[in-house]
């Protein structure tokens, strides 16, 4: 394993806390998109099917229960737990124009046309725009808290760093995904205007607003 893929890992799951925590310790989701935490369960869901049929190792297996059981605790949180400080009023993305056509793309897109491949290639091109809702609330409310910026910017790094991880298995393996690297690239691309916002004014201790 590459220092790109750890540290990869690492953001990503430190992003994952960091919107456990806040929701926690605020007992609040104001704020979350509760449709892009459903996605990425969907996501998660979907890509760690193989947990069922073969082993790689311990650290892969541990990652995948984490990220899984992470994910639905976040939804049960702010559907269940926190309902009442949801705020669906403003978490109005569409995600059926998100779902539907990710799905008809994994069917003609993908490495080998079996289920369990067909379902990795749909967790892939989904988590590329799983944050959309995400982004649309923020864009509504025309401002996100600091600690949910947070979430973001660990989350869009993650996604960085991964395409570090792509170019250097190709260097030094020979490896090459161009499903894996085409949607992280997409998704990497649809952070950029975020990342200039966390810079520029978050890490500045000023709040991220939008025109709403």
């Amino acid at each position: 394993m590459n220092i790109f893929r750890l540290t990869g890992d690492l953001s990503h799951l430190a992003a994952i806390i960091i919107l456990l925590l806040k929701i926690w310790k605020t007992r609040s989701c104001a704020g979350i998109s509760g449709k892009s935490q459903l996605l990425f369960a969907l996501v998660f869901t979907t890509r760690y099917l193989d947990l069922l049929t073969s082993f790689i190792s311990l650290y892969n297996t541990t990652m995948k229960v984490i990220y899984i059981g992470c994910a639905y605790a976040t939804v049960y949180l702010i559907y269940v737990k926190f309902k009442a400080t949801y705020d669906g009023n403003h978490d109005t993305f569409r995600v059926e124009f998100l779902v539907v056509p990710v799905g008809g793309l994994a069917f003609l897109v993908n490495h080998d046309f079996s289920p369990l491949e067909i379902l990795w290639t749909f967790s892939i091109y989904l988590e590329s725009v799983a944050i959309l809702p995400q982004l649309f609330m923020i864009s509504k409310t025309g401002e996100a808290e600091t600690i949910t910026t947070h979430y973001l910017f660990f989350l869009g790094l993650y996604r960085a760093l991964y395409l570090f991880n792509w170019i250097w298995r190709f260097y030094f393996e020979g490896f090459f995904d161009m499903i894996a690297i085409v949607a992280g690239v997409v998704q990497t691309i649809l952070y950029c205007d975020f990342f200039y916002l966390y810079v520029t004014k978050v890490l500045k201790g000023k709040k991220l607003s939008l025109p709403a």
